[in-house]
């Protein structure tokens, strides 16, 4: 049986030619060589995956090489280029410091680093991981980095650069490696796969370059592994069910019933979505995704930004023409909300749930079913004389439930009157009930309402209360108030760190910070507003929210200006700090 080599290691560049997604960098490093002005010290330094080992060992190749060819390659043919390719060369040594990171390793790597090169010019050093050396180990090899012999040539490559000391990187030219462009990896794959006999699909090597992300060992990886599991034929639904990738079909679908307002639809395919195993968030950030490649496909010249496969690029055309401009800009809100919630939601489900039902709502479409239901108005409590009462007793034994019943209109007949007592008085309330067939409720025919001591004749309205208050009487009960919210606590500590101004007689405003804060207290507005007017016997008491981003500037005090109010508010602290001796 042949030996099986991975792809990332068989179609590994061996020259900078084959570099994909470099492009700078080697045609920088290609001119150093060629005009002889190489550092004694490199940082190679970017994401997994992206060829910054590959790169220094073809550096190190080619400043060895005896005959070098006009374009600045190596020639593969000198002793030196044979020796690489063949792993024997002693010219060029590989340290890996995440498993040789001590003091002593760094000094038996000084040792060796004074012993010239029998072929070529440079001993060239690569140290891989270097970030993950000791502390003590940097210190050691600082003098060595900074003043080496002439034929030595330290290439320094790793994946957290702030993770290494700066004098270290003061001795060292950087090279900042880039993530591979999906576009450029897409090429390479089918180059892999043409080479080796893969019938592949242009959308699943697409995939397969996005689940990479930016890392071209991690897109041949996942090649192998989709070449294994398609027998040689890599299709899209294959990528997808192998690497347990969400299909674009499904946002597609989703965006369809958004512009529909069909909520029951999207409920049922985000249902599915969960069986199949996909994480929540995992889904919201997708869908976020598909609004952002919907938004750059409506534009012309930000659809390069489009990084799919040719056939879901017209998807993407054709969707992103029936989206209006405002609902993608919103849709784009209400999902990267629904991401920055979702860890601190204890119900995550209903919480992407109650993003679809507003993602339904942006077209203002919302489907009408049949047994559709009618929402009455608050009531106006009007005199219970104008609606005719059947002849019964003036007080007629109250139901269990408020009921409401049509009523035909007759000729008035006098009842008794039964004086009111308060907690007969009708509060207006917005009651929903479904609405009979053929049936249509006209002025002539209004509900009567049956609740319990509720009179049969003229019913009186609570008079409005109007009564005085200062300002201070106005904070007390807007404190009253916070203390009396429940498991509201940012509202609570939104109403006692900022309290109400006064505008006019009746009317206060409030200044808060962001507009979470005013977000809070707008929700709570009607029932902090009812609450106000029960302490004060005042309906007219109204207030407003405004922000203002100033105040977190005006209350940003130094220690000196704190202790200042401090003292302000209590004079004897300035006795206390002469007594203790104390200083700020």
């Amino acid at each position: 049986m042949e030996h099986y080599i991975v792809s990332a290691r068989k179609y590994r560049p061996a020259t900078f030619r084959t570099v994909v997604g470099q492009q700078a960098l080697t045609t920088t490093l290609k001119n150093a060589i060629a005009n002889n002005h190489l550092a004694h010290a490199y940082l190679f330094c970017g994401p997994r995956g992206v060829g910054k080992t590959t790169c220094a060992r073809i550096f190190a190749k080619t400043i060895n090489c005896l005959n070098l060819k006009p374009d600045g390659e190596a020639c593969d043919e000198c002793e030196s280029c044979r020796s690489f390719n063949e792993q024997r060369s002693f010219n060029i040594h590989e340290l890996d410091a995440a498993s040789n990171n001590s003091v002593d390793d760094i000094r038996s790597l000084v040792d060796q680093v004074r012993i010239p090169p029998q072929i070529g010019k440079y001993s060239v050093y690569i140290i891989d991981e270097v970030h993950m050396l000791s502390t003590a180990a940097f210190n050691a090899f600082l003098k060595t980095l900074e003043e080496p012999p002439a034929h030595a040539i330290f290439i320094l490559a790793t994946t957290e650069k702030h993770k290494i000391i700066p004098t270290i990187l003061s001795r060292c030219q950087i090279y900042d490696f880039n993530r591979i462009r999906v576009a450029d990896i897409v090429e390479h794959l089918q180059y892999v796969a043409t080479n080796e006999g893969v019938e592949a699909e242009p959308e699943a090597l697409n995939v397969i370059a996005q689940k990479a992300d930016g890392a071209m060992r991690d897109a041949l990886s996942i090649f192998d592994q989709v070449v294994s599991f398609g027998g040689g034929r890599i299709t899209y639904k294959g990528v997808i069910e192998n690497l347990n990738v969400l299909d674009y079909d499904y946002y597609f679908r989703l965006v369809e019933d958004f512009l529909a307002g069909r909520v029951n639809h999207a409920f049922m395919l985000f249902d599915e979505i969960l069986n199949k195993g996909f994480d929540a968030q995992h889904f919201i950030n997708g869908l976020a995704s598909h609004f952002r490649d919907l938004l750059v496909s409506r534009d012309s010249e930000t659809l390069v930004l489009l990084e799919v496969g040719s056939s879901i690029a017209e998807q993407y055309g054709e969707q992103a023409k029936r989206c209006p401009l405002s609902f993608l800009y919103k849709a784009l809100e209400i999902a990267n909300e629904c991401d920055l919630n979702y860890k601190a939601s204890r119900n995550k489900r209903l919480l992407v749930e109650l993003t679809l039902v507003r993602l339904c709502q942006l077209t203002g479409i919302v489907p009408k079913p049949e047994d559709e239901q009618i929402e009455i108005k608050p009531l106006v409590a009007v005199p219970i004389s104008a609606v005719v009462q059947e002849e019964e007793p003036a007080v007629s034994p109250a139901p269990e439930k408020s009921v409401l019943e049509p009523r035909k209109v007759s000729e008035p007949t006098p009842t008794p009157i039964v004086k009111p007592t308060p907690e007969t008085l009708l509060t207006p309330k917005t009651i929903s009930v479904r609405a009979p067939q053929n049936l249509s409720i006209s002025q002539a025919e209004q509900p009567r309402i049956s609740t319990e001591n509720v009179v049969t004749e003229s019913e009186p309205v609570a008079p409005e209360r109007r009564e005085l208050f200062t300002v201070a009487q106005f904070i007390a009960a807007w404190k009253q108030c916070a203390k009396e919210i429940v498991d509201q606590a940012h509202t609570t500590n939104t109403m006692l760190n900022f309290l109400p101004e006064q505008v006019k007689e009746e009317q206060y405003k409030v200044l808060v910070v962001n507009n979470l804060q005013q977000k809070a207290l707008l929700e709570n507005q009607p029932a902090i507003t009812a609450r106000l007017a029960e302490l004060l016997k005042n309906d007219f008491v109204t207030f407003a929210i405004e922000v203002d981003t100033t105040i977190a500037e005006r209350t940003a005090f130094t220690p000196e200006e704190k202790f200042v109010k401090m003292q302000e508010k209590n004079p004897d602290l300035t006795h206390l700090r002469q007594q203790l001796g104390l200083e700020l």
